[in-house]
């Protein structure tokens, strides 16, 4: 068995040589560089965001700020859609050029790039004159300024076109590779695209059919109901475009770091085409909206369970490759291989601790999706808590682990600082521990999200200081974690030394490998699980629409700042 395994673990098409051209190179690293100064602004407004519970506030005296929801909006835009945007732009067309062996389309990429900085130009300007201080979901009747959602429209084109990108390398590969398996690290990295193609057509069309004409004063009013169902299609899903490119790091490249291997190749394929499938989930955000039928909630209610199987597959295959990881490097007993694993690589690290941070995450999530759980907390801290367990750990700190190992194989340059990097995972990730710990504990005391709580005129609720200190703290030791991981990559772009060879992406190797016939060829089949997809949405949204539509145009614009 060892020898038919061996003949099907590659997880790329050309494991010995692969040159990224230089200009592939370049748009690459400037996503990744971008998606991090997109950070490091929206950070910056996390930190007074969290002081905020603390009963500090700092909104007043920031240049450009006004009040609390203007730095809210600018938290939520710039991390949440610019930052992961420019992550997966980069870090995915990475993974799909290596795994097919065959560069994409320069130009593509290239304007991606530039839509995606036009988008930032866009949203970002209203954002900080005080004109879009809409929050990043944006409901109506709450309206910002056109070029707000101009914006949003042309960073959400700058994903599509990397799809394009992605899809049209695949459809060349096929040409030249008939009846092939697709290579697992394509296969993981495009269908997160396609995921996120089919999800974002409901933000997008709320965006450009019903808010843009709207702030431009074309349509007499908006349709609040329409919008939202239309943004929650999208805005549970978002959070799976933020998630699966870390998970691409977790099944392909953390198995080889730690010295295991994943265990099959057809499980990975599986979890990713669940998630292509389970996209109509949005409707769970909605279980307190007077005017969505209990038809549409019951039905998201299994379906969002069951989108929690696929996370429960990549748990297995992850922790099957780090303890054969661990009992490689000498790890004895039930949990001594944990211990075997290599903490000093900040590579490794900071992505093992972001998957421990999303154990919990994962479970509020659950959480969340349970109807009566979800009327006691959802206007509340208990939220963000889950929110930042997922992507403000789970998503953010993979990306400082990739980083670590990308910036140097992108540049050139050795990493700097390595003791500081050694510490910094270390850091953040006690600090989006305690933070958490404040949000949710607040939450389930009834402590309000999206509240200026630092200039409230009542007295807090009992246990609200407690949990709002502890947010606060929190809040602060992931701010000086974050400043630390950007003096790392600072001074490495500065002042890190030239390597003669940056050598090839540590992609893993797999047990079970991609079966030449059988039953998983169905696995590549991408338009089955496409078609399959919309079946799905047809099925739980079409009722909906075929009784809402035309939209009814009636609510007037509000502007509150």
């Amino acid at each position: 068995m060892s020898a038919i395994v061996q003949a099907q673990t590659e997880v790329v098409q050309d494991p010995k040589h692969f040159e990224l051209s230089p200009a592939n190179r370049r748009w690459i690293l400037w996503f990744i560089l971008f998606g991090f100064a997109a950070l490091a602004f929206g950070v910056f407004q996390g930190f007074v965001q969290g002081l905020n519970y603390a009963g500090i506030s700092l909104f007043t005296f920031l240049p450009g700020m006004k009040t609390y929801y203007e730095g809210l909006t600018a938290h939520g835009v710039l991390n949440a859609f610019i930052f992961t945007f420019a992550e997966a732009n980069g870090w995915l067309s990475l993974t799909t050029a290596r795994a097919l062996g065959r560069n994409l389309n320069s130009k593509l990429l290239a304007l991606s790039f530039v839509l995606l900085v036009l988008g930032t130009v866009f949203a970002g300007i209203p954002i900080f004159l005080g004109k879009a201080s809409v929050l990043y979901t944006f409901y109506p009747p709450l309206r910002a300024h056109w070029a707000f959602y101009f914006g949003i429209a042309l960073a959400v084109v700058s994903t599509w076109i990397i799809s394009a990108a992605q899809l049209w390398a695949l459809a060349e590969w096929r040409k030249e590779h008939k009846g092939e398996r697709i290579p697992l690290m394509a296969y993981v990295s495009i269908m997160t695209y396609i995921m996120w193609d089919i999800s974002s057509l409901g933000a997008a069309s709320e965006d450009l059919f019903l808010l843009l004409p709207w702030s431009l004063n074309l349509l007499p009013g908006s349709d609040p109901l329409l919008s939202r169902v239309l943004f929650w299609y999208t805005g549970h899903q978002i959070v799976y475009y933020w998630l699966l490119p870390a998970y691409v790091s977790w099944y392909i490249f953390i198995p080889r770091m730690v010295g295991g291997k994943l265990f099959s190749d057809s499980l990975a394929r599986i979890a990713f085409i669940m998630f292509v499938v389970l996209v109509p989930v949005g409707f769970h955000h909605q279980y307190t909206d007077p005017g969505v039928g209990n038809y549409y909630k019951i039905a998201v209610l299994f379906l969002t369970f069951g989108i929690a199987f696929p996370s429960l597959l990549t748990a297995f295959s992850i922790m099957y490759a780090l303890e054969i990881g661990g009992r490689a490097n000498g790890g004895k007993g039930i949990l001594g291989w944990f211990l075997k694993l290599p903490w000093t690589n900040p590579a490794v690290s900071a992505q093992v601790l972001a998957m421990i941070a999303f154990l919990p995450g994962g479970i509020t999530g659950i959480m969340n999706a349970s109807y009566n759980m979800n009327l006691l907390v959802h206007n509340t801290t208990f939220v963000p808590g889950h929110f930042h367990l997922t992507l403000g750990s789970a998503v953010t700190l993979s990306y400082f682990g990739i980083a670590y190992w990308l910036i140097p194989y992108l540049t050139g340059r050795k990493l700097v600082l390595e003791k500081i990097a050694k510490w910094q995972p270390w850091v953040y990730f006690l600090g989006i521990l305690i933070f958490a710990r404040g949000e949710i504990s607040g939450g389930i005391l009834g402590m309000p999200r999206r509240t200026a709580l630092a200039i409230i005129n009542y007295e807090p609720l009992p246990g609200w200081k407690l949990a709002g200190a502890l947010t606060g703290i929190g809040g602060t030791i992931m701010f000086i974690g974050c400043v630390l991981f950007f003096l790392v990559i600072f001074f490495t772009l500065m002042q890190g030394k030239k390597m003669e060879s940056t050598g090839d992406l540590p992609f893993t190797e797999t047990y079970l490998g991609a079966a030449p016939s059988g039953w998983q060829l169905i696995l590549d089949k991408l338009s089955y699980w496409v078609l399959l997809s919309f079946i799905l949405i047809a099925l739980v949204y079409g009722p909906f629409l075929l009784t809402h539509l035309p939209p009814k145009l009636t609510s007037p614009p509000f502007q509150g700042f």
